[in-house]
C-alpha cells in the first residue's frame, strides 16, 4: 500500500460513522474521517489532515454507493453540519441514533442489561426548527445571509436552511433583500476581522401552534444606518405574524450571539405558543424546544415514566420559562422550580399566571444549593425531573438531588455520553436507570435527547 501521506487518493471502504456523521475508513490501520461517507460504501478518498491518532479525508468519488444514501442533499447542509445526516435517509438515521444510545450504555457498564425502547420517530423530518439564528456578512461586495462552515467564521449563502419552518426562511430571505436595496453591503453587514459594519445576526422565533413571530436584529449599535421607520413598516406590512421585533446591542469580540442591551421597535417583547394544552410567552434570550411537536412527545415519555399521582411534590430543576413543570402542574400536589437565569424565573412565573396555576414556587438559583435549602426547610419531593445542558450534572447536583430521596427521578439528555456517564454516579447514589427512551428532536443532525427513568433502590 502507498504511504500514508497529505493528497494521496486511496481507495477504500467506509467501515463506520462517528456521532457526528463522518464516515471512518482504515488506510493502513490508521482511522480517516470522511464527510459524506457512509458505512458499506467504497470510496475514493483524498488524504487533507493528519495527526497523531486520526486524520480527516475529503470524498473524491463514490463507487458503490450505500442503500441508505440520500443523493439528492445540498451538501452545503452538510459543509456548515445544518443537516451532517442529511445524505443518510431518515429511517438509516433512526437506527444510528438507536445504536448510539445502545453502545455508549454498553461502553459504561458492560455487564449491566439496559432496556433501551425503541426511538421515537419525528412527525417531520425537515422544516421542523421553530427558531433561527442566522449570521449577516458581505461577500464580494454583496449582503448574505446564510452559515458559517464548519469550524470556521466563513459563511456559505443559503436560502433555504431545510430544517427550518418556511416562513422562517422566507422572513430571512426579505429581510436579506431589502437590506441590499438600502444601502452599502460593507457598511450594514458585520465584519468580524475588522470589527466594522451595524448587523451581526439575525434570530427569528416562530410560535409552532399559534404562528406568532419575532424578529430579533443584532446589532452593533442602535443607530440604523438607513431609514428604520421605512424598513420597519415593510416588514410589518408583509408578515402580519411577526409580533415583536427587537434590537439587541452586541459590541463584544465574542462569539454570544446576544449582548446585554434590548429595545422593542415593534410590538411586544414575547410571543406566544403552546406546548401539551398550556400556554407559553416565550422572550427572545428564553430556552425553548426548538422542535414543539416532537418535544411535545419528548415531556409526555418523561411524564409516563414518572407514573405521577395526584398527591406528588414535584421538582423541575433547570426549569427555564417553566415548560416541564408547567405543563403538568395540574396532575401533581406542589411543582417546585429553579433556574440560574433570573429572567427565565420571572417569564416562568408569568406563564404560571397565563395558566391560571398557583401550586407553583420558582425561585432564583443553583439547583444544588436550592435543593440544599428546601431540604432543610423539610421540602422532599416524589418525582425530580433534570434537563441539563450537554455538560450533563455535576457531582454537586448528583449529591443534592439523591439527598432529597424522590422515589423518581427522570433526566432528559441531550448527550448520550454525558448521560451514561451520570448512569454510572447516580447509581452509586441509589439510583438505578430502569427505562431509556431516545427521541429524534432534531432529524436529519447527529443531536439525540434521551429519557432515563431512574427509581431508587
Amino acid at each position: 500500500m502507498n504511504e500514508l501521506k497529505k493528497n494521496r487518493v486511496f481507495e477504500t471502504e467506509v467501515l463506520d460513522l462517528s456521532h457526528e456523521g463522518y464516515g471512518v475508513v482504515k488506510i493502513g490501520g490508521f482511522p480517516l474521517f470522511v464527510e459524506n461517507a457512509l458505512p458499506g460504501e467504497t470510496i475514493e478518498v483524498r488524504v487533507t489532515k493528519i495527526g497523531k491518532s486520526y486524520g480527516y479525508g475529503r470524498l473524491e468519488k463514490i463507487i458503490i454507493p450505500s442503500e441508505f444514501r440520500k443523493n439528492n442533499i445540498d451538501l452545503d447542509y452538510l459543509r456548515t453540519g445544518i443537516a451532517d445526516f442529511g445524505h443518510m435517509t431518515y429511517e438509516a438515521q433512526l437506527r444510528f441514533k438507536q445504536k448510539q444510545v445502545v453502545e455508549v450504555l454498553h461502553k459504561i457498564a458492560p455487564k449491566e442489561e439496559f432496556s433501551v425502547l425503541p426511538i421515537i420517530a419525528a412527525p417531520e423530518a425537515t422544516k421542523y426548527r421553530n427558531k433561527a439564528q442566522v449570521p449577516v456578512r458581505a461577500i464580494n461586495g454583496q449582503l448574505e445571509t446564510g452559515f458559517f462552515r464548519k469550524n470556521s467564521h466563513q459563511l456559505i449563502p443559503i436560502t433555504d436552511f431545510y430544517i427550518q419552518n418556511p416562513e422562517i426562511d422566507q422572513l430571512i430571505a426579505f429581510i436579506r433583500d431589502e437590506l441590499r436595496k438600502l444601502g452599502s453591503a460593507n457598511k450594514i453587514a458585520y465584519d468580524e476581522e475588522k470589527r466594522r459594519g451595524w448587523l451581526r445576526n439575525i434570530v427569528i422565533r416562530r410560535a409552532h401552534h399559534t404562528g406568532e413571530m419575532m424578529l430579533v436584529l443584532v446589532v452593533t449599535s442602535p443607530q440604523f444606518p438607513f431609514d428604520k421607520t421605512e424598513f420597519l413598516s415593510v416588514l410589518t406590512e408583509n408578515f402580519d405574524t411577526l409580533k415583536s421585533i427587537q434590537l439587541n446591542i452586541n459590541t463584544s469580540n465574542g462569539s454570544y450571539i446576544f449582548g446585554k442591551k434590548w429595545e422593542i421597535l415593534f410590538g411586544q417583547a414575547t410571543i406566544e405558543d403552546t406546548m401539551l394544552g398550556k400556554k407559553f410567552q416565550i422572550s427572545a434570550p428564553a430556552f425553548y424546544q426548538v422542535n414543539t411537536a416532537q418535544a411535545e412527545k419528548l415531556y409526555q415519555t418523561a411524564y409516563d415514566f414518572a407514573e405521577l399521582k395526584k398527591t406528588d411534590h414535584i421538582v423541575d430543576a433547570y426549569s427555564g420559562i417553566g415548560t416541564i413543570g408547567l405543563c403538568v402542574a395540574d396532575q401533581v400536589s406542589q411543582v417546585y422550580g429553579m433556574e440560574v437565569i433570573s429572567e427565565a424565573v420571572e417569564n416562568a412565573k408569568i406563564n404560571a399566571n397565563l395558566n391560571n396555576l398557583h401550586n407553583i414556587n420558582y425561585v432564583t438559583g443553583t439547583a444544588e444549593h436550592v435543593m440544599a435549602a428546601w431540604l432543610a426547610d423539610g421540602i422532599s419531593p416524589d418525582v425530580i425531573f433534570v434537563d441539563p445542558p450537554r455538560k450533563g450534572l455535576d457531582e454537586q447536583f448528583i449529591e443534592a438531588a439523591t439527598q432529597m430521596n424522590a422515589r423518581t427521578l427522570i433526566y432528559i439528555s441531550c448527550n448520550p455520553a454525558t448521560f451514561a456517564r451520570d448512569v454510572v454516579r447516580l447509581k452509586t447514589k441509589g439510583y438505578e436507570l430502569k427505562l431509556t427512551q431516545p427521541v429524534d428532536l432534531f432529524p436529519q443532525t447527529h443531536h439525540i435527547e434521551v429519557v432515563g427513568q431512574f427509581i431508587k433502590h
